[in-house]
């Protein structure tokens, strides 16, 4: 090898909050980051969905080590109080600190990282691998291939481009590549009241899931269908009801989250929506209209529609690391060490203790995947836990592990989770009218939020 690793860059793949909060952290330590984003700009998953309004207000949403580094620019803080949008974390966070020349030079966009190894060794070889530097393999948009050499990998990548799949036992169901290929499979949260209205005016839409993203869909879709006639909505859930979304209603200690629950049974109580429980999703057929075919406790159904969106969750994409040596939970594929402790069957993100670079090691030293992907198949993450893993993880890379082990996270008391918002555990509330909590910018000094509490514990509802 001709370079030292202790003289190289540290890669960062995905260049979203907590990819940039990991590169803030490096410049404030003398390291130097090498970021490389799959998308055009920085942030370009949140791009996907910046119609979406995010639970957790201002303040826990900018990175320590990033404000640092803005503060002398002239940025202007927003308010802390107030609940973005996704185009507004990006618009008035991300944008400002990819701009940076610190963080602008080291940053490169459509390129995606294939495949990530030690150089001049398989995952088989083992003699002096800590010693070797990490191989890094890119493609760029017009083909080009590169290699880079560094110190430490700190995969940050998310999962929004690896949604589950729609059919039974974790598995595609017959017919979905083809279904989505044809566009009758929508992206994950799409904008119904917005750019993609003309998707969905006058359609029969199907939604699958029980998340709370699946909520805000319907809501959506049901504003939709008050003015756009012929718009028809069903919604087809595995468990044996949905009274798990509609939470306390007036009753509820998290106002906005009782709001949902009450305009979401409202809709199907005035017979808005078409609601399918027990139905497993087992194959799809298109012609004129998407046939999807589902099993229930009654016998095999089929539902013909125009339209389903998806909303499933995420799973991480473990295929770029297939020459790393890692230690994954088997259930939910996060860290071993972590898996346990962000397990949804028995956690909400508020539930989880803080942790950092000791929980997120595996057996190749300074290789580490944080952020959401971090959670694996869990959904239940927050991005203050991303900020606080990143500033553990560059410390240990930097070899202050006193540091890296003063793991500490301050979560908002009443604040909620996700169950199946990919790249963020700050969930979406897109379906808040004017005059609702949920809605308002201008939130209590706690978060005002909808979906599971931090202080329950479990992380799944029933419905699910």
């Amino acid at each position: 090898m001709t370079n030292q690793p202790n003289d190289l860059p540290v890669a960062i793949i995905g260049a979203g909050p907590v990819g940039l909060a990991a590169a803030a952290n490096l410049i404030e330590r003398g390291l130097v980051p090498l970021i490389f984003e799959s998308g055009h700009q920085a942030g370009a998953s949140i791009r996907n969905w910046g119609h979406v309004r995010l639970f957790s207000p201002w303040r826990h949403n900018i990175d320590p080590a990033s404000r640092r580094l803005l503060e002398p620019t002239g940025w202007t803080e927003p308010r802390l109080s107030s609940l973005p949008y996704g185009a507004e974390l990006v618009e008035h966070y991300l944008e400002p600190l990819a701009t940076l020349p610190a963080i602008r030079n080291a940053l490169h966009t459509s390129t995606t990282v294939t495949a990530v190894s030690r150089a001049g060794m398989d995952k088989t070889h083992s003699r002096g691998r800590d010693e070797r530097p990490f191989l890094v393999r890119t493609e760029t948009e017009d083909g080009t291939v590169e290699d880079h050499r560094v110190r430490a990998v700190i995969d940050a990548s998310g999962t929004w481009a690896q949604p589950n799949p729609l059919g039974q036992a974790g598995l595609p169901a017959p017919g979905e590549a083809e279904a989505t290929a044809r566009g009758l499979i929508t992206e994950p949260l799409p904008d119904v009241t917005g750019a993609d209205r003309a998707r969905f005016s006058g359609k029969h839409v199907l939604v699958i899931g029980a998340g709370h993203s699946a909520a805000n869909t319907l809501i959506s879709l049901g504003q939709l269908a008050k003015n756009e006639p012929g718009t028809r909505i069903s919604w087809a859930v595995r468990g044996s009801d949905t009274s798990g979304l509609y939470g306390g209603g007036g009753l509820d200690g998290l106002p906005a989250r009782g709001q949902l629950g009450t305009r979401l049974r409202k809709l199907l109580e005035d017979g808005h929506i078409d609601v399918h429980t027990s139905f497993t999703t087992t194959g799809f057929s298109t012609g004129d209209l998407l046939a999807v075919t589902g099993a229930t406790p009654e016998g095999e159904t089929t539902l013909e529609v125009d339209v389903l969106i998806p909303a499933t969750g995420f799973r991480p994409d473990l295929g770029i690391l297939r020459e790393i040596r890692l230690e994954l939970d088997p259930a939910v594929e996060a860290p071993r060490t972590l898996g346990p402790l962000i397990d949804p069957e028995f956690h909400s993100c508020g539930t989880v203790p803080a942790h950092g670079a000791k929980e997120l090691a595996h057996p190749d030293k300074d290789f580490y995947i944080a952020g959401m992907k971090s959670y694996g198949r869990a959904p239940t993450f927050l991005l203050a836990t991303g900020y606080e893993q990143v500033r553990s993880i560059v410390a240990a890379i930097a070899g202050d592990m006193a540091a890296a082990g003063q793991v500490h996270l301050e979560l908002p008391e009443t604040g909620v989770c996700s169950t199946d918002l990919g790249g963020t555990c700050d969930a979406p509330s897109e379906a808040s009218e004017p005059g609702d909590a949920a809605g308002s910018c201008c939130a209590a000094p706690e978060p005002v939020l909808i979906g599971i509490p931090t202080g329950l514990a479990h992380g799944r509802s029933g419905a699910e």
